[in-house]
């Protein structure tokens, strides 16, 4: 017995050691980090980044011609200036330094550490911050068959079906093409590699590809781009329909599909002689004569509309609203503004 207590009594002394030993190496350890001073704490917030910094270096926005900044400079309120218009050649100026700054082709962070060099000879660490405050130098246009048209200040780089859910998608009125108008670049940034990439051009897209976000029919967006959605162009569907209506061509409609569209034929309609008035290219009428009960029997071919066309479902007794439309709706199909692009 006496031997086990002095065994015991051993193993906690020992124990002890072990502690005591460990208490004082994680002291000096803690004694032996450096610790933090209030210039070191204030440097983690040398630069405040956008959020498009906070991405790849090929996702950053690059400050450009026409863009507006706010340069704050800690503890030099005399330096700090707000609202630094960018001038034509990418060029800022700043208190004491005698030549321009580029800021063009920058990010935000970039440009507060060339401001920070260019105060190197009067203080040593001059911790510079820099925003954008308008974004002027990466501005899209997006107009035509869309819920919200408008221009688009761009923060970063984004692809075009990123844009159209800024703009709300397409109005229920939007045709089948999205087209881009892209002018010549003057980008500061572009080099004279890329020059043959900078004479701009015109770009016709499949929507229904853009909206499935396939690659080719999803570009990244340039400054100064151009967007648009066509109107679809309209079939009219008239006489003994439930909701007479214009139709959107989005894609190929028949003339059963139309009417059914339409709500369907009423119930005095006379199915057997729908008339269908088709425009020509040399502006003379042709008149084509539908059985709608034989296509539905599928013992007559079903006609496939092409735009302007009128469809008319006449009653069955004999009357036709035909004779007073073709005087209002053919010229005001034929007379609707061509919109030109700028």
């Amino acid at each position: 017995m006496e031997d086990n207590r002095n065994h015991l009594r051993f193993l906690f002394v020992r124990a002890g050691r072990i502690f005591a030993l460990a208490a004082v190496c994680m002291a000096a350890t803690a004694m032996a980090q450096p610790q933090p001073t209030a210039d070191s704490r204030s440097a983690t917030t040398q630069t405040v980044l956008s959020p498009g910094l906070a991405s790849p270096d090929n996702q950053r926005y690059r400050i450009g011609a026409g863009d507006l900044l706010d340069i704050h400079i800690l503890n030099r309120p005399n330096l700090s200036r707000d609202s630094v218009r960018v001038d034509g050649s990418g060029m800022i100026r700043m208190p004491l330094i005698e030549s321009d700054i580029q800021a063009a082709c920058k990010s935000e962070g970039e440009l507060a550490k060339e401001i920070s060099k260019g105060y190197l000879k009067y203080y040593r660490n001059a911790q510079v911050d820099v925003f954008v405050k308008e974004f002027h130098a990466r501005e899209v246009a997006l107009i035509g068959s869309v819920n919200s048209q408008g221009r688009y200040q761009m923060e970063r780089r984004i692809r075009l079906l990123e844009l159209l859910t800024f703009a709300k998608g397409p109005s229920d009125k939007a045709g089948q093409t999205i087209n881009i108008i892209r002018g010549p670049r003057t980008d500061l940034c572009t080099s004279s590699a890329n020059s043959a990439d900078t004479a701009g051009g015109f770009i016709s897209l499949r929507l229904n590809d853009t909206l499935r976000g396939e690659e080719k029919a999803n570009p990244y967006m340039e400054a100064g781009d151009i967007v648009t959605i066509p109107e679809a162009e309209q079939v009219y569907v008239i006489g003994s329909v439930n909701t007479p209506r214009s139709l959107p061509l989005k894609e190929p409609i028949t003339v059963s599909r139309a009417i059914a569209m339409a709500g369907g034929p009423q119930r005095d309609a006379k199915t057997d002689k729908v008339h269908i008035v088709r425009q020509l290219a040399n502006g003379e009428k042709s008149e084509i004569y539908v059985n709608l009960s034989a296509i539905t029997r599928k013992h007559a071919e079903d006609v496939m509309l092409q735009p302007n066309d009128i469809v008319e479902v006449p009653e069955s007794t004999g009357k036709s609203m035909i004779r007073s439309l073709l005087g209002a709706v053919v010229p005001s199909v034929a007379n609707l503004p061509v919109r030109v692009i700028p």
